[in-house]
């Protein structure tokens, strides 16, 4: 055969690496979340023994990600994808790390501990912020369609949970929460390596082009407000940022108190904790593959209601009745094979409609809009358990998720879902060519629409 015909594979072979390497770097980052997301509450409950102490870091693990996410976009704009990548990984390593070594000295109070979770949730959402806005780009190089990178990169972030809360629980059951921080610690560090050696920054020509947009992005401020305005003029953003701002405070209750209460209450074992995280991922990684092979076809509100419904009622509902841990872990599962699909339909239409030079500004007020809730959920759970005990505040969390979930049948602004859609799946993606490779207290039951977070 001759050379002409042998170099395109090996040629195809190295544009798809950045984007392997960059799902790999979200597999890792996101992997090391889960964990966080598994140990922290764990930690605060054995330090503490209060629901309400819970609620507290919730908060502090919450309110960071509205400020980076605020301003993580201008800034991944300002200092690039790439490198704003590597340092949100390096930064937020090392506030992970600092926990275990200070408690190893016996110098972790809470009051540190809270101060270190907040660090490490004000790091996230820039490096979420700049992993999410350089997929469509990559996918390009690479030659893979937006809505199937957009549906790999989902069940790359569900691999991560699941792999994350199951190594979680194993790591609290046979060491302790702490242990699994270093573990935590040590995701983020290959993260940072892997965009470091594989990722490409962007070429200045196209640097040049996202900063002539006309974003008023002179600075901070005015970038972010640039993206709120876009999110604004735009039904389909601002129904989806609507919805998961609701949404994201039930899911903050659950993942920072309610289910860390449960785990440890009523199920008696504080390590049932990641399993039950993971056995969400694990549907929620079946329900991304299923859409993306053929789920994309239907996709549209009916759907797009019912798999909301169905990935935040039942878990809360189950937990109020008390049902089997292996029921339990059953319902959970189911939710997420239902959780599964909302994130590529809502990623695959949210790309469609915000132009590239865009992207960053209007993904990091996404991030910091469906945020902003989390922290009064966070807090609000805390009070409910302690003035009202846990099953009631579990029945209510199952209550507000149906309605809200249900609510695309009925608000206009989700009519755009199905015919964005189909926009992303032909619309092209501008991309530079080369030939070298160019919330960990938020992460809650759903992916958020910029990351992350079912």
């Amino acid at each position: 055969m001759s050379r002409g015909h042998a170099d395109p594979v090996p040629g195809a072979d190295r544009r798809r690496i950045p984007l392997i390497a960059l799902f790999a770097a979200q597999l890792c980052s996101l992997g090391g979340n889960a964990i966080a997301i598994v140990a922290i509450p764990l930690i605060v409950l054995q330090q503490t023994g209060s629901p309400l102490a819970a609620g507290v870091a919730g908060i502090f693990a919450t309110v960071p990600l509205v400020i980076g996410g605020a301003f993580g976009g201008v800034l991944v704009d300002r200092f690039g994808f790439r490198a704003s990548s590597i340092a949100a990984d390096v930064a937020s390593g090392a506030t992970v790390l600092a926990i275990p070594l200070l408690d190893a000295a016996g110098l972790l109070s809470f009051g540190a501990l809270l101060a270190l979770v907040f660090l490490g949730g004000l790091l996230d959402p820039p490096g979420d912020t700049a992993k999410t806005v350089l997929m469509p780009e990559l996918a390009a190089l690479a030659g893979t369609p937006l809505a199937r990178a957009a549906g790999a990169q989902s069940a790359v972030q569900r691999t991560a949970t699941m792999v994350g809360a199951g190594s979680a629980g194993a790591l609290v059951a046979f060491a302790s929460p702490m242990v699994a921080l270093l573990a935590d610690a040590a995701g983020f560090a290959v993260s940072a390596l892997l965009v470091a050696l594989l990722v490409p920054a962007r070429r200045r020509a196209s640097i040049a082009a996202i900063e002539a947009e006309p974003t008023d992005a002179g600075s901070s401020t005015a970038g972010f407000v640039a993206g709120i305005r876009f999110i604004a003029r735009t039904p389909l953003a601002r129904a989806v940022v609507l919805l998961v701002t609701l949404t994201n405070a039930i899911d903050a209750a659950g993942m920072t108190v309610l289910k860390p209460v449960y785990a440890s209450r009523v199920l008696g074992d504080p390590a049932a904790l990641g399993f039950m995280i993971g056995c969400f991922a694990a549907g929620a990684l079946a329900g991304s593959a299923l859409f993306g092979a053929v789920g994309h076809r239907g996709s549209g509100r009916l759907m797009f209601a019912a798999c909301f419904v169905l990935a935040g009622t039942p878990p809360y509902l189950a937990m109020a009745l008390e049902v089997p841990t292996g029921v339990l872990y059953a319902v959970l599962a189911v939710s997420g094979l239902a959780a599964g699909a909302l994130n590529p339909m809502i990623a695959t239409a949210l790309f469609a409609v915000v132009p590239d030079g865009m992207r960053a500004r209007v993904f990091g007020a996404i991030t910091s809009g469906v945020a902003a809730s989390m922290p009064i959920g966070a807090f609000a759970a805390g009070v409910a358990v302690d003035a009202f005990g846990l099953v009631p505040a579990l029945a209510g969390a199952a209550v507000l998720y149906a309605v809200l979930g249900a609510s695309p049948l009925v608000l206009r602004g989700f009519d755009g879902l199905a015919g964005a859609r189909d926009a992303a799946s032909v619309a092209p993606v501008e991309v530079v060519t080369v030939d070298a490779p160019p919330s960990r207290g938020a992460a809650a039951g759903r992916d958020e629409v910029a990351e992350p977070a079912r």
